[in-house]
């Protein structure tokens, strides 16, 4: 069955995280959320870090964050090797998204309506995220700025909210 439409789950609505009490709740589909030189002793030599920062509060889909990760790592990877950059996704999606299916037969001349507000079952997960948030981090060497700032915007074509880049140096970041 195919994906409804991003505009289906646009309006953030309460969280729904609390997975002890959801059935069948899907599993991450982001395999990794760090990637490049991930041991501390291999990203001391970075001193600029760029950041992917969200501008309007929204939802994303683990689906449309897992494309935005390949394309930036594939970028990163292809350019600088494994042992020069370091990538990391900042959010987790935590919230779970419900679906109330409605049948739509062959020669119905109309749709079902189904129950108003019915609960649904859990079909996928999203992030949902404020206003000027930090959604992914790219730390580098000075000379590989432009490659990073590359490899974000990519990264941003495949976002759901408008988001910004920008450069910081280390000691701004912890963690």
């Amino acid at each position: 069955m195919p994906l409804r439409p991003a505009r289906c789950y646009r309006r953030i609505k309460r969280p729904y995280t609390r997975l002890e009490y959801i059935h069948g709740a899907p599993y991450v589909q982001v395999p990794r959320f760090e990637m490049g030189a991930t041991k501390a002793k291999d990203r001391e030599r970075f001193d600029s870090v760029v950041i992917l920062r969200v501008l309007e509060g929204g939802q994303i889909r683990v689906n449309a964050l897992e494309a935005a990760r390949q394309m930036a790592y594939k970028y990163l990877s292809k350019v600088l090797t494994d042992q020069n950059f370091y990538l990391k996704i900042v959010k987790y999606p935590h919230h779970v998204i419900r679906e109330n299916k409605m049948l739509a037969m062959a020669g119905a001349d109309r749709l079902q309506e189904g129950m108003r507000l019915a609960f649904g079952v859990p079909t996928g997960r999203a992030i949902q995220i404020e206003a000027g948030d930090v959604l992914m981090i790219v730390e580098v060497e000075g000379k590989n700025i432009t490659h990073a700032k590359e490899a974000l915007n990519r990264a941003r074509s495949k976002l759901p909210l408008p988001c910004r880049i920008e450069l910081a140096r280390k000691s701004v970041i912890k963690g």
